[in-house]
């Protein structure tokens, strides 16, 4: 028989039975069994990796384990760039193109609203978002640790917040978004680009009211929608302005990276 020790790391321990969470322990290995294999066994989706090292050496999903191998598994690291080391994937979890599973609707929208383009059709099944991700590079979105664990998906999230506004702050944290992000440029219906409309077209195609009330209209062209800055807009940009750094914030860190040339 194989036994090897495991520790895992940061928020890997969620996906842990208790008595495994934030310490080293010992666990049987099936015959032949693959650090995916086992890693997977013990409760964690692949998609959460990005480093694996099994006796200090850096290694991928198909190494073989060995009686008396110590493994260590971590999260995605943002704060340190660990490029040069990874083994379990081409590239590391930085892609911001997302499809978003059947019971995140809302996380879906707030994407869109940020300007990350996001697919979601709440009748996607699990075969379907797989094949979305493999095709078109896109990072899965999901509460399903199952879906994830889909040898086809090599990019994905598990979301622990259960609430959207909550949801959108993980993702943003977690995958480093704040700066990549362009709010209001996506449809937050269809996902498609939005275009800046005159508002003397806009006025046949909106609530007389509301052509009195604003001068600023964008549209989508897919789905003829016509969006302008009312109250519901006013809401999503308070919810970004506290998930997104300010202009004076990035205009500091430019100075002090120019100080450091």
């Amino acid at each position: 028989m194989v036994t090897a020790t495991f520790r895992f790391y940061e928020e890997l321990n969620d996906f842990l039975a208790p008595e495994h969470r934030g310490h080293e322990f010992a666990a049987a290995c099936a015959r032949a069994a693959t650090t995916k294999h086992m890693i997977e066994a013990l409760g964690v989706p692949h998609t959460e990796v990005e480093l694996i090292l099994v006796n200090g050496v850096s290694v991928g999903f198909d190494c073989l384990l060995r009686d008396g191998d110590r493994v260590a598994v971590y999260p995605v690291f943002e704060a340190l760039d660990i490029t040069p080391l990874l083994r379990v994937r081409e590239h590391p979890l930085r892609d911001t193109r997302f499809v978003a599973d059947a019971h995140l609707g809302g996380l879906a929208h707030l994407l869109r609203m940020c300007g990350f383009d996001t697919l979601y059709d709440n009748h996607f099944d699990d075969r379907e978002i797989a094949d979305l991700s493999a095709r078109e590079h896109r990072i899965v979105l999901t509460r399903d640790r199952e879906l994830l664990k889909r040898r086809t998906i090599t990019h994905g999230c598990y979301v622990h917040a259960l609430k959207s506004a909550a949801q959108l702050r993980e993702i943003i944290t977690r995958l480093d978004l704040a700066r990549n992000a362009r709010p209001l440029t996506l449809c937050l219906h269809c996902n498609a680009p939005l275009r800046a409309l005159d508002a003397s077209l806009a006025r046949a195609r909106v609530p007389p009211r509301i052509a009195a009330l604003h001068s600023r209209f964008s549209t989508c062209d897919t789905c003829q929608r016509v969006f302008w800055e009312g109250s519901h807009w006013r809401h999503m940009q308070a919810l970004l302005d506290g998930l997104m750094p300010s202009a004076r914030d990035l205009a500091v860190e430019e100075v002090l990276r120019n100080r450091q040339r």
